[in-house]
């Protein structure tokens, strides 16, 4: 069975949560195309990830407006598995 985006978001919001930060959701009505979830860490640092199914690539539109954050000096990343996640965590601690 293939792992969803879903399953790959739960856990890692679990994980964000073990290491004192928050992995939110975020909506943008009428605005397509922003990140799936804002991790939130200490002190006042946040990254924006797009959360994919395993080998799926942003979308166009998801892919201009991640470098789009980018070009405000944000960190975005597509994360389409736990241990990339864990990676980037850990290498932002």
């Amino acid at each position: 069975m293939a792992t969803l985006e879903k399953q790959i978001e739960t856990k890692c919001k679990v994980i964000a949560e073990r290491h004192g930060c928050m992995l939110r959701k975020v909506v943008s009505p009428g605005f397509t195309g922003w990140p799936d979830r804002q991790l939130l860490m200490r002190p006042g640092k946040i990254i924006f990830m797009e959360f994919k199914r395993p080998g799926k690539k942003p979308t166009l539109r998801q892919a201009f407006v991640m470098e789009q954050i980018r070009a405000f000096g944000f960190d975005v990343y597509k994360v389409d598995n736990v241990e990339d996640f864990k990676d980037i965590l850990h290498a932002s601690l």
